[in-house]
């Protein structure tokens, strides 16, 4: 069976466009692409077909299906030639049952989707394989594309590196200096990117970008292209077929440039369209509190006793967060992400430094291994429970973004006290007698501490 999909105007505007063009925005308004399917097509196939279908290709090997995002290629670009998918293994990732922090927190039913678990140790994966195949596929089609550019809190930039050196496509990386971590920074020099600090911050930087892919022949990687989004949806699609086919209550998920919020509406949205699924889960943007514009949009539409709009949003000048890949205070997802909390009957929350730095070490201390921006959503989740707005039976699903290990400074200034507060959790080497004797008698007495 054939399938298809094109680029689309969110405003309505007329006119398809192909998934192999250059082009980022309508050239009627100005407005964001979105992808859309042709949806008629994949209703020839029946929900259940689908569902076998997506059950026997999970993490099997057969090119490209054993992929996460691939094994579901006919819903994300089906126009693309098995030989230009740009495939690392991406996503397959655990969800994580935390039962232990649910019980401290007052759930029972919390899950955590550890996306940090993918090939570059962050979610970007999962759409920087759609957008570098869509690419690989363009070149292939005779386009002229120079190189893949990015502006990058950290994780982006890492992400299109890694894809960009397996597809053979230079890659071109603008950081903000000075405000990504040490390991963030390595991953795209390793990969062989040309990196570029700036001094400014990431929305500086994307202004930078933006002009630069002005000039067709280097493509723009960041989420306002939205085949990143139709990666990061398959999110959504993944922790349903965890589940047995069957929709969690409530889903929460950091938000900075606001694609991935939007994605995961996108994949649960597409699921109840296809009949897969009956109903949607409520969404939950939870940003930085030092850049929090959705949370300022949303509240004040909140304090007017309506729902969240476009005009009620402002951007601010972001302020140094812990949670650096979300310090945006630009988004150029919005639009999307506005229409995200509409359809999910979504919330917004913040969270403040010393809140999100406590929440991830109490969650660590669980067996899980946070980033800060997973921090921010394990943060507002204990706010949202204490008051009430999540019930303890719900079923709960945190999407984890990054690996730990990507911030280990973070975890390191945590517990020695270096971060302007001093935690709940902190946990500090204790110095003991190398004299057996000594050391045993101290050790017992440490436990017996720990006990009270």
């Amino acid at each position: 069976m054939s399938y298809a999909a094109w680029f689309q105007c969110i405003r309505g505007c007329p006119g398809r466009h192909l998934l192999t063009d250059v082009i980022y925005r309508c050239p009627s308004c100005a407005g964001l692409l979105e992808v859309v399917h042709d949806e008629a097509a994949l209703r020839g196939r029946t929900p259940a077909a689908w569902k076998q279908l997506f059950d026997e290709r999970h993490g099997r090997t057969r090119w490209p299906y054993g992929s996460g995002v691939w094994s579901k290629i006919e819903w994300v670009l089906p126009q693309v030639a098995p030989d230009n998918v740009v495939s690392l293994f991406e996503g397959n990732t655990n969800l994580l049952w935390a039962e232990r922090f649910g019980q401290q927190i007052g759930l029972d039913d919390l899950w955590v989707k550890q996306c940090g678990i993918s090939h570059t140790g962050s979610f970007k994966d999962l759409g920087m394989t759609v957008l570098v195949s869509a690419v690989k596929q363009a070149i292939a089609e005779g386009r002229a594309i120079r190189a893949l550019a990015c502006a990058s809190t950290g994780d982006t930039s890492a992400a299109l590196a890694a894809y960009g050196a397996a597809a053979g496509i230079p890659v071109l990386v603008l950081l903000p200096r000075g405000k990504i971590s040490a390991a963030q920074l390595l991953q795209p020099i390793a990969n062989g990117a040309l990196v570029c600090s700036l001094d400014t911050d990431f929305d500086g930087c994307m202004r930078v970008v933006q002009r630069l892919t002005e000039d067709p022949q280097i493509y723009l990687a960041n989420s306002m292209n939205s085949l990143r989004l139709e990666g990061q949806k398959t999110v959504a699609i993944e922790v349903v077929q965890q589940f047995d086919w069957e929709v969690p209550d409530w889903v929460l998920v950091p938000g900075g440039n606001l694609g991935n919020v939007s994605a995961l509406a996108r994949g649960f949205l597409q699921l109840r369209a296809l009949g897969l699924t009956t109903k949607l889960p409520r969404l939950v943007c939870c940003q930085a509190a030092h850049a929090a514009p959705l949370y300022q949009a949303f509240a004040r539409a909140r304090a007017a006793g309506r729902r969240v709009e476009e005009s009620d949003y402002t951007p601010v000048t972001a302020e140094a967060t812990l949670a650096s890949a979300i310090q945006i205070g630009a988004p150029v997802s919005l639009p999307r992400a506005v229409q995200a909390l509409h359809d999910c009957d979504g919330l917004v929350e913040q969270a403040s430094e010393e809140e999100l730095a406590d929440a991830a070490a109490r969650a660590d201390r669980t067996g899980m291994f946070n980033c800060p921006h997973t921090g921010v959503a394990l943060a507002c989740l204990i706010k949202l429970v204490q008051a009430g707005t999540i019930a303890r039976h719900e079923r709960v699903v945190v999407i984890s973004t990054a690996h730990g290990l990507k911030f280990a400074e973070f975890k390191g200034r945590y517990h020695e006290g270096q971060l302007g507060f001093e935690g709940r959790f902190v946990n500090r080497p204790v110095s003991i007698p190398s004299e057996p004797e000594q050391a045993v008698a101290a050790l017992h007495r440490l436990l017996d501490a720990q006990r009270v």
